[in-house]
């Protein structure tokens, strides 16, 4: 089908007609269900909402719905590579392209970092004793900016203009001689808008961190998801700020003809350098709050105290730094130089000493406990071995030498999903168990659970154990097909069984929703009985937490107070409560910004300026709005 769009003449397959259909069909559903349940007052409750737990029940939806998009591409992926020389449907070449892009990057980007950043709305305030994020406005444009870059992203999709560069946009692909039209910048400006609102929101969890603890609460106290939260959200705002340089400079090289990546005065090596800068440590930041996540449910269901705290803290600390000392180890094969590839060699082999000490200390805190099999802690023991795997592939692959053999295969896709999925996806999954309690009230069903966690456990190994084997025969990764007599036919069909199972697996937990809300019944305050400050308040999170303020005297200071049959003692001479006046405005600001982007991507630069002066009138009317009053009263509670 052809459609004249934007000045050009547009071929439309078959499959994006397809996604057109349904887009129609499920918003005609949804509209339905909204008029008749009469959702009007709660959806414009959530527009206006700057309440943390309900912009972190944002996020998770939309991380949500993004994972489910992301996974359909990645079953396109495997049902396209089951067999030798497939023809499936029409995902080959530059469709195979555009559908491994929009995986790679919507499950970075938009799945990984909203569940992570849901979860830590919901549960850092809670566990540190703050009644809300500190800046309750600045969380809300956050959300809307992440919600603006994704919406952007996905537009494409709908348009027939989805960018085709893979999930790192490297140049020379990246530039417009090379991938013309407006694909590209979907993707430039999706990212650029998403990760303002991500430095936006790490902000806001360091200042909140930092000054809105309860009263008691040392950061030698706080619980190790809060700690984790810390280190992560400094990581976000180095790492970010050098991919929006990155992403900046490859929108002028596309749209102003500047040649930061070509040229005599540019090299596409310099993309490479600003790019791994950022994508490293987001591998940490998409794993240390995994890693804070699964100490606090090990400690809960081993009924004991974390094993070597000081040495935990000093390990995420020491993530951290070494994550900034290790980019190049993406690059060994672009000619930097035996002493370059020598120090990020060492460099590499060194993240793994702290990272090898959180596992023991994991196993130490198992020892000895009386361990509870629930859901959560379920999937924070299949993590270990898993993501134990992840890492002696990395250490593997931190051989410089070794590392031309190992390079763009399926090895590297094995590893890093191994990496990823182990740490950040099981994570994420034992948080959403541990917390929904707090989030919704209900408690999910742990057969259900279970079937959910053993589904998705084995057909994860059956996906990527394969690719090490294909990797080591040569198998490169970003190609849609391969031949019979490459001899690798039943590791890639198993693998494909393998990603299906796991699709399979999502289903359980889907139902295990529907069934436990459709049950109804609520939990109390307490039903893990819990360590930390969460478990002290009702199920779900009131709006208004902590009245009066507890007073924290130790580790994990609710266990003790429980094992004394005593209660934790309070104050009333506390920090008052951020300010949370609900505000159309966030909303809009996103909005402005992605009409800006919108008129950049088509050359609109009518569009551009409208978009430009929105943006600066609703910062004008923003910049009059004062909170101290209704934030104080009359009178200052530090006086």
């Amino acid at each position: 089908m052809k459609l004249s769009l934007f000045g050009q003449n547009v071929m439309i397959p078959s499959d994006v007609i397809a996604a057109w259909i349904t887009s129609i069909l499920l918003a005609i559903i949804i509209g339905f269900f909204i008029i008749k349940k009469r959702k009007f007052s709660m959806i414009w409750k959530y527009l206006r909402t700057t309440n943390h737990r309900r912009i972190g029940i944002m996020y998770i939806l939309f991380g949500i719905i993004y994972f489910f998009r992301a996974g359909l591409d990645a079953l396109f992926i495997r049902a396209q590579l089951a067999i030798p020389n497939n023809d499936f449907w029409v995902f080959q070449g530059e469709k195979y392209n555009e559908v491994f892009t929009t995986h790679g990057t919507l499950m970075i980007f938009f799945v990984a970092m909203p569940l992570l950043l849901g979860l830590m709305n919901i549960a850092v305030p809670l566990q540190i004793g703050a009644r809300d994020l500190a800046f309750p406005f600045l969380n809300a444009l956050g959300f809307w900016l992440f919600f603006a870059g994704s919406l952007f992203f996905n537009i494409a999709f709908f348009i027939n203009m989805t960018p085709e560069v893979g999930w790192t946009g490297y140049t020379p692909l990246s530039r417009a001689e090379y991938t013309p039209g407006a694909g590209t910048e979907f993707y430039v400006f999706g990212l650029q808008i998403s990760g303002l609102g991500t430095i936006f929101t790490a902000l806001n969890l360091i200042v909140t961190i930092m000054r809105h603890r309860a009263p008691g609460m040392k950061y030698t106290r706080m619980p190790l998801f809060a700690w984790a939260t810390l280190i992560t959200s400094f990581l976000i705002l180095i790492a970010f700020t050098v991919l929006a340089i990155a992403l900046y400079l490859l929108m002028f090289d596309r749209l102003f003809g500047t040649g930061f990546f070509s040229g005599e005065e540019g090299d596409p090596i310099f993309w490479q350098h600003l790019f791994w800068i950022f994508g490293h440590p987001e591998v940490y930041i998409l794993a240390l709050p995994a890693f804070g996540i699964f100490s606090d449910i090990i400690a809960t269901f081993s009924r004991k105290r974390i094993f070597g705290y000081p040495v935990m803290v000093v390990s995420i600390t020491l993530i951290g730094f070494l994550g900034f000392m290790v980019w190049s180890h993406h690059m060994f094969t672009v000619g930097l130089g035996p002493m370059a590839n020598t120090f990020f060699a060492i460099t590499t082999m060194a993240i793994a000493v702290p990272t090898g000490i959180k596992v023991f200390n994991w196993l130490f805190t198992m020892r000895g406990g009386v361990i509870h099999f629930t859901t959560p802690m379920l999937f924070a023991l299949g993590f270990i071995p898993s993501f134990v795997m992840g890492g002696v592939t990395g250490v593997m692959l931190s051989v410089s030498a070794a590392d031309f053999q190992f390079h763009d295969t399926h090895f590297v896709v094995a590893h890093f999903h191994y990496v990823i999925i182990a740490s950040t996806i099981l994570g994420v999954f034992a948080g959403l168990y541990y917390w929904y309690p707090k989030i919704t009230g209900y408690i999910l069903d742990e057969k259900l659970g279970k079937w959910h966690f053993w589904t998705f456990l084995i057909g994860f190994h059956l996906t990527f154990f394969p690719m090490h084997i294909t990797g080591l025969e040569g198998m490169p990764r970003r190609v849609y097909t391969y031949t019979q007599a490459d001899g690798i036919f039943l590791l890639n069909a198993a693998s494909t069984v393998g990603a299906f199972l796991m699709g399979i697996s999502m289903l359980f937990a889907v139902w295990n929703v529907y069934i436990t809300h459709k049950k109804g019944e609520k939990v109390g305050n307490d039903p893990w009985n819990g360590r930390t400050l969460e478990w002290t308040e009702a199920s779900p999170a009131p709006e208004h937490t902590f009245e009066p303020m507890p007073i924290v005297d130790e580790i994990d200071a609710f266990w003790f107070a429980k094992i004394e049959n005593r209660s934790l003692a309070t104050t009333l001479a506390v920090r008052i409560k951020p300010l949370e006046q609900e505000t159309i405005q966030p909303f809009f600001i996103a909005m402005a910004l992605l009409v800006i982007c919108t008129g950049l991507t088509f050359t609109w630069y009518w569009l551009t300026i409208a978009g430009a002066v929105l943006l600066f009138s609703l910062l004008i009317v923003r910049s009059f709005t004062d909170e101290r009053e209704s934030f104080y009263g009359k009178e200052d509670p530090y006086e």
